[in-house]
């Protein structure tokens, strides 16, 4: 059962992904033009030599964007349905489609939000290069500890909702999420490397656009999953997946 709801897993992912590399495509190619554009452009005004282009960008911006983008949603897809797996009849009584659903949600504030709001997406030009190693342990940190603090709030919900019942215990474990969340987010160091004079606009729409991406992802998961996932249980007459 679960090889099967990897493979689902896995389909969705695809189908994410290639909705995710449209919009990409579309959106946020020319934002990244742009910033290469900006940094070509300071450069040149800096009297520095151009950097040699290793890859064209018609190949970044097809193949190479192409071929990112669907390996990282099947990958994710392939962990999503792990921990449908994992999740699903053992924690709620919800159906396959509510419970994809959830993690899907959970997922996104988890990942993709919260490490957001203190260290969100940045186009070419933006950062320093001698920072780059610091900037991504402090990002990866950053979604190691939000995903530790959502799997201790769902811990501490099922245990306060025996006592206090379902909907007190969520809105007491979801505050004291919000709670830790926020001292971590005024604990761990900021990062601000963005260039005085470079467009706010295009900073703007590149970052609401990234996260524009990674939401397409996780709202393709959490729907296509729960459907192939119901199809799969109910011709095993509803049976709870279970790790063997």
């Amino acid at each position: 059962m679960v090889g099967n709801l990897l493979l689902r897993g896995m389909l969705a992912g695809l189908i994410a992904g290639i909705l995710v590399f449209a919009f990409a495509r579309v959106f946020g190619e020319p934002l990244v033009d742009a910033a290469i554009s900006f940094e070509e452009a300071s450069a040149q005004a800096a009297g520095e030599a151009a950097e040699p282009e290793i890859v064209s960008r018609a190949t970044q911006a097809g193949i190479g964007l192409f071929t990112g983008v669907m390996a990282y949603s099947i990958a994710v897809g392939g962990l999503f349905s792990l921990a449908f797996a994992f999740v699903h009849g053992r924690f709620s009584s919800l159906s396959a489609r509510g419970t994809s659903a959830v993690i899907a949600i959970a997922a996104f504030v988890a990942v993709v939000l919260v490490p957001g709001i203190k260290y969100p997406a940045n186009p070419p030009a933006v950062g320093n290069p001698d920072t780059i190693g610091v900037r991504t342990e402090l990002f990866f940190l950053m979604i190691v500890v939000s995903l530790a603090a959502l799997i201790a709030a769902v811990a501490l919900s099922r245990r306060l909702s025996e006592r206090f019942g379902l909907w007190n215990g969520a809105i007491v474990a979801g505050s004291a999420y919000l709670v830790f969340i926020g001292l971590v987010l005024f604990l761990l160091p900021p990062i601000n490397e963005v260039p005085e004079n470079f467009s706010a606009m295009v900073l703007w729409r590149f970052r609401t656009t990234s996260l524009g991406m990674h939401a397409i992802l996780w709202a393709v998961l959490g729907l296509a999953f729960g459907v192939l996932a119901e199809k799969r249980l109910a011709a095993k007459g509803g049976t709870r997946p279970a790790f063997q």
